[in-house]
C-alpha cells in the first residue's frame, strides 16, 4: 500500500510538472508566432432579447393549430408592435428618459470551487449598473455548490454591488445554491427555488492529506522554515502538532462565524442556530426554514415577467487561450488541499 501511495504521489507530481511545462511552452510558441497567427477573439458582452425566444416557441406551436391567414395577420400586428417598441426605446435613450417598459436583466452563474466565472460576472454587473434604473430588475440564475472562501465571497460581493445601487435583485435556484452558493443567494431581495433544489449548507470545511509518515518510511525529510508562529499550521508534508490542529480549528470556526454574520445581515429573519449547521435542504423544506421565499423555477418566473417587462440575457464572454487552459489544468492537478472552503 505504501509503495502504491508513493507511486501515486510521484505520478501527480509528474503530471503537474508536465502541465506547467506545456503551459510555459505554449506561451513561448504563441509569442513567437506573433502576427503570423490570426488575432484571438476579443472579450465581448452579448445581449439577447429573451422575449423573442418565447414568442418563437409560441409561434411554432400555433403554426400547427391556427389557419395560415390568421397567422399572417398576427405576424403583421406583432411586427408593428415590435417596431413601435424599438422606436420608443430609441427615443427614450436619445433623450435620456426611462424606457417605456421596465427591463429584466438575466445573468447565469455556474459556480465551481474557484468561482471561475466571477471575472465575467464583474463585467456583466458593471455593464448593467451603467444603464439600469430603479424600475429595472436583475435575475441571477444561480447554480453553485460552493468552494473556496475568498473566491465565493468575491462572487457574492459582485451581487452586492447591485443591492448597493438599489437595483432589485432576484436569485433563482433550479438545482443547487449550497454553502458558497447560498452566500451569493442570500444577498438577493428575493430567492426563488425549484422544489428539489439543494439550498443551505452554511458551514466551513477543510481537509488536508498528510504524507509525513509515508515520506519518513522512505527516509525523505521535509524541512520547513517560517517567520511567524502560525505562518503554517497543518500541512501535507510535515508532522502535525496539537497546537497546529487547535489553531486551524480556531480559524475554521472564525470563518464560520463570518459566514453566519454575512447571512444574518442579509436575511435577518433566519434562525441561524437552526440553519447554520452545515446541513442542506431541498427547496420544499428550505422555504419552511426561510432560506428561500418562493417555490418556482426560473423559467416560470421569467415567462411571467414577460407580461410586465422586456427581458434581456446578458453574458460576458472572454475567450480562454491554450496557455491559460494548460495553466488552469496545472492548478487543478495541484488541487486545493489545505484551503478553507465554504461547503
Amino acid at each position: 500500500m505504501g509503495d502504491y501511495l508513493l507511486f501515486l504521489a510521484k505520478t501527480v507530481t509528474v503530471l503537474l510538472a508536465v502541465a506547467l511545462a506545456l503551459g510555459v511552452t505554449a506561451g513561448l510558441v504563441f509569442r513567437l508566432a506573433g502576427a503570423g497567427r490570426r488575432q484571438a477573439p476579443r472579450p465581448s458582452l452579448r445581449v439577447t432579447e429573451v422575449g423573442s425566444r418565447y414568442d418563437k416557441l409560441a409561434r411554432d406551436l400555433r403554426s400547427g393549430m391556427v389557419p395560415a391567414g390568421a397567422l399572417r395577420a398576427e405576424r403583421r400586428r406583432r411586427n408593428r408592435e415590435d417596431k413601435a417598441r424599438r422606436m420608443g426605446e430609441a427615443r427614450a435613450a436619445s433623450q435620456g428618459e426611462k424606457p417605456p417598459k421596465p427591463r429584466v436583466f438575466v445573468l447565469s452563474f455556474h459556480g465551481d470551487v474557484r468561482a471561475s466565472r466571477v471575472s465575467a460576472l464583474r463585467e456583466e454587473v458593471t455593464a448593467i449598473l451603467m444603464v439600469a434604473n430603479d424600475d429595472d430588475e436583475v435575475v441571477v440564475k444561480l447554480q453553485n455548490p460552493g468552494g473556496l472562501v475568498n473566491d465565493q465571497g468575491l462572487a457574492a460581493s459582485q451581487l452586492l454591488r447591485l443591492r448597493d445601487h438599489a437595483i432589485p435583485l432576484t436569485v433563482a435556484v433550479d438545482t443547487v445554491a449550497a454553502s458558497g452558493g447560498y452566500m451569493m443567494a442570500c444577498v438577493a431581495d428575493r430567492i426563488i427555488a425549484a422544489p428539489f433544489a439543494v439550498v443551505g449548507s452554511i458551514g466551513v470545511v477543510t481537509q488536508i492529506p498528510n504524507f509525513h509518515r509515508l515520506l519518513d518510511r522512505f527516509g525523505v525529510d521535509v524541512e520547513q522554515f517560517t517567520g511567524g508562529r502560525y505562518k503554517r499550521t497543518v500541512t501535507m508534508l510535515t508532522p502535525t502538532t496539537d497546537e497546529a490542529r487547535e489553531k486551524l480549528k480556531e480559524q475554521i470556526e472564525d470563518t464560520h462565524d463570518l459566514f453566519k454574520e454575512f447571512v444574518a445581515d442579509h436575511r435577518p429573519q433566519l434562525d441561524l442556530e437552526r440553519v447554520a449547521t452545515g446541513e442542506y435542504w431541498y427547496g420544499a423544506r428550505a422555504i419552511e426554514l426561510g432560506l428561500v421565499d418562493e417555490l418556482r423555477t426560473s423559467d416560470d418566473y421569467l415567462v411571467a415577467a414577460r407580461e410586465r417587462a422586456d427581458i434581456y440575457e446578458v453574458s460576458y464572454r472572454q475567450p480562454v487561450g491554450m496557455r491559460d487552459r494548460l495553466l488552469g489544468l496545472a492548478g487543478r492537478v495541484a488541487g486545493t488541499s489545505g484551503l478553507q472552503g465554504v461547503r
